[in-house]
């Protein structure tokens, strides 16, 4: 990443809104050095291109020689956010806490600089909050507000239950606003509600202003919002062939903001793209943002599998062997093929026509598979081998 990023850039590129207003914070930034942060709930331990944008927006700010704050909300994580959610969190152990945000630290190292950015823990001082620091945060904010959220009035709507833990989440989140007193939030657009919380406590318990950054939420490889339940994610810890051809299934319509989002390509550039050659500017975004988490080797590799496997359509020379059991079903060998995905996505890739042996489709879940080479979606491959 550059570090000649401008005031304008940090503004305007990867950024949904500023609130309550852009021109009140570019004078800010003209003015003085900022503290910002954006926090993360440690609640799973894979990462996709989605949850870089905001990381990438810390870094700029970062380079440009402003306090960077990343923040593990290791007690909010404890009562679960609740934004855009239809029903509550599962409750999460302090060992899966640990594990997660390690595994989060070895996914980002590749787009964060640690040294610059400074890491801090809302554990250590949500979790020792007193009763009357809780009452005294809480009086500064309306319940009848908290419960105006979409994701409380859906299930209300519903007849369904939102716990009381749940109208919290807002409120600890807003104090961390107040413990570590920024100028500025950044998170993504499911988080403005929670963040405007914040800016209300800052205010009433600081005295002073914070403004509130959002970042665009991605769209996944099927035009929908890239999220681990629909399986159109693009995981940061993919093999670079396997990154490399999720990136060549992104829609046309997106190239350009999968390059303006998760690249730094000059937005001068990305404008010149031409629309007319999606294939090449496919493949010029997927080996950059391949090379960024597997480095330049890695990207020459995804992109080699990706012309010899994927375009030319045949099995590549150290296609891994798939041993089964005469009578074993296509769905079961698929299950044992330690595909990466979850059978759910085993089961829609099949239903929908994404299974082939020997080049012949596979719909039906019940077949006898024999040998030969077996392709499961677009780059994975297996050698049946009978037993």
């Amino acid at each position: 990443m550059t570090n000649n990023i401008s005031n304008q850039e940090l503004i305007t590129r990867r950024v949904a809104k500023i609130l309550p207003d852009p021109e009140g914070f570019a004078k800010l930034l003209s003015a003085k050095k900022i503290r910002l942060y954006q926090g993360f709930d440690p609640t799973g331990g894979r990462l996709h291109l989605g949850h870089t944008i905001g990381l990438r927006k810390l870094m700029e700010f970062a380079l440009a020689g402003h306090e960077v704050i990343m923040l593990f909300g290791t007690g909010t994580v404890l009562v679960g956010d609740p934004s855009l959610r239809d029903t509550a969190r599962k409750t999460i152990t302090q060992e899966e806490i640990d594990q997660n945000i390690q595994g989060w630290k070895k996914q980002v190292e590749k787009i964060v600089d640690f040294g610059k950015v400074k890491i801090v823990q809302n554990g250590d001082w949500l979790t020792k909050m007193t009763l009357k620091d809780i009452v005294n945060v809480a009086s500064n904010l309306s319940a009848i507000q908290l419960f105006k959220r979409d994701s409380f009035t859906r299930r209300i709507g519903r007849g369904d239950t939102v716990w009381y833990h749940e109208t919290m989440y807002p409120m600890l989140q807003g104090y961390d606003s107040v413990v570590m007193d920024v100028d500025l939030e950044i998170g993504g657009t499911d988080q403005e509600f929670n963040m405007l919380v914040g800016r209300e406590l800052q205010k009433k318990m600081n005295n002073r202003e914070k403004w509130v950054l959002t970042t665009p939420m991605i769209l996944g490889t099927d035009g929908k919002t890239m999220s681990k339940t629909s399986g159109n994610c693009i995981f940061l810890d993919e093999s670079p062939e396997v990154m490399y051809g999720k990136l060549m299934q992104v829609q046309d319509n997106l190239i350009a903001t999968y390059f303006e989002l998760l690249t730094d390509l000059p937005m001068a550039e990305i404008e010149a793209l031409d629309p007319s050659t999606p294939i090449e500017n496919k493949m010029k975004l997927a080996y950059d943002i391949t090379r960024q988490f597997s480095g330049d080797e890695g990207a020459n590799k995804g992109e080699e599998y990706f012309k010899n496997t994927i375009q030319t359509k045949t099995a590549p020379g150290d296609t891994p062997k798939l041993k089964v059991a005469a009578g074993t079903t296509i769905l079961d060998a698929l299950k044992a093929a330690e595909l990466g995905v979850s059978n759910s996505d085993v089961k829609r890739t099949l239903e929908q026509g994404g299974v082939e042996l020997d080049g012949v489709k596979i719909i039906d879940a019940t077949t006898s598979v024999s040998a030969g080479i077996l392709k499961f979606g677009k780059r994975a491959y297996r050698k049946i081998v009978i037993q």
